[in-house]
C-alpha cells in the first residue's frame, strides 16, 4: 500500500511536471508562431512550418506523458533518447540552455514515470492533452486572426511617408531592402554605395541613401493604412504609439521572414537599435547576423 501511494505520487509529480512544461511550450509556439512565421503565401509552407517549428516541442512533450502514463518504465527510455537527440542537435549550446533548460528536466520526468504510476489513467491522459492543447489553440487563434487582418498592397517600390516634421522616402525591394540578413555594418555600407533609385550598388561612395535613426524608424510604424502614432522618447529610451504597429505595407513585406530592422542610432560603441514590426525596440550588437534581421533604407524627400 505504502508502495502504491509512493509511485502514485510520483506518477502525478511526472503528469504535472510534463503538463507544465509543455504548457509552457504551448504558449511560446501559439505566440511565435504568429509572431515571427506564418509569413509564406503558401498556406501549406506555413502550416508545416507551424507544425515541425513551432508545435514540436509541446508535442514532443504531450506524447512523453502519454507514453509516461501508458507504459512508465518505457518513459525513461524514451527521454533519455530524446535527450540524445536534443543535446545533437543543440551542440555548442550553453550549459543552461542545454542541460538545465532540456536534458536535466528529460531525465528526471523519465526517472519519475519510471518509479512512478500515475492513475486513474483517464485522468492523467487528460491533464497531460488537453490544457496544452487549449493553450495552444487559444494563442494560436488569436494570432491568426491578427495575422488574417493585415494589410497588404503589392506595392514594394519607393515609398513616401511623410507629416508636417519628416518627409521620408523608403528604398524599393532590392539591394537597399534585401530580403536577407545583414549585419549593422553591412547595412550602413550598402546605403553608401546605392543608386539615387535605390535600385543598384555603385562602385563608389554615392552618399544618397541611409538608415532611418531610431526616432524616424518609431515615426514609420503603421497600421491597417494608417500611421501608429510612434514618438521615441530619448531619455527613456522607449518608444509609444497610439495604436501598435503590425507588420504591413508600405514599411514592411508581410511575406518576408524579416522582422527586425536596424535604425541608424548606436546605444553605445558596440551596438546599435533595432526596431521590431510591432513597434519594440532592443538593441543588437552591430555584428549581429541572423535571418530575421535586415534593414530598409531611406532618405529625405529632397534628396
Amino acid at each position: 500500500m505504502v508502495k502504491n501511494k509512493r509511485e502514485l505520487i510520483l506518477g502525478w509529480i511526472a503528469v504535472s511536471i510534463v503538463t507544465i512544461i509543455a504548457s509552457l511550450w504551448a504558449y511560446w509556439g501559439g505566440i511565435e508562431n504568429f509572431h515571427e512565421g506564418w509569413y509564406s503565401k503558401n498556406l501549406w509552407e506555413n502550416i508545416f512550418m507551424m507544425i515541425v517549428q513551432y508545435w514540436l516541442f509541446p508535442m514532443v512533450f504531450i506524447i512523453i506523458g502519454i507514453i509516461g502514463i501508458r507504459f512508465p518504465k518505457a518513459a525513461l527510455f524514451l527521454c533519455i533518447a530524446i535527450g540524445i537527440a536534443a543535446g545533437i542537435f543543440f551542440f555548442g549550446a550553453h550549459f543552461t540552455v542545454l542541460w538545465i533548460m532540456i536534458l536535466f528536466p528529460l531525465i528526471g520526468i523519465g526517472l519519475l514515470f519510471f518509479f512512478g504510476k500515475a492513475g486513474p489513467k483517464k485522468a492523467a491522459y487528460s491533464i497531460v492533452i488537453s490544457i496544452p492543447v487549449m493553450i495552444l489553440l487559444a494563442t494560436s487563434i488569436f494570432g491568426m486572426i491578427r495575422v488574417s487582418q493585415r494589410i497588404d498592397d503589392k506595392n514594394y517600390g519607393i515609398r513616401k511617408v511623410e507629416n508636417e516634421n519628416i518627409c521620408l522616402l523608403l528604398a524599393p525591394r532590392g539591394p537597399g531592402w534585401p530580403d536577407k540578413g545583414i549585419s549593422y555594418n553591412e547595412a550602413q555600407e550598402i546605403c553608401l554605395h546605392l543608386n539615387s533609385e535605390g535600385t543598384e550598388l555603385m562602385d563608389y561612395e554615392v552618399g544618397i541613401w541611409r538608415l532611418p535613426t531610431v526616432s524616424e524608424s518609431v515615426f514609420l510604424q503603421m497600421r491597417r493604412g494608417e500611421n501608429a502614432g510612434g514618438i521615441w522618447d530619448a531619455e527613456k529610451k522607449e518608444a509609444s504609439y497610439e495604436i501598435t504597429p503590425d507588420k504591413e505595407t508600405p514599411l514592411w513585406d508581410p511575406n518576408s521572414k524579416i522582422i527586425y530592422y536596424w535604425t541608424d542610432t548606436k546605444a553605445d560603441a558596440g551596438s546599435a537599435y533595432i526596431i521590431v514590426y510591432d513597434g519594440g525596440v532592443f538593441t543588437r550588437r552591430v555584428n549581429d547576423k541572423y535571418g530575421s534581421l535586415s534593414f530598409r533604407a531611406v532618405k529625405d524627400c529632397n534628396r
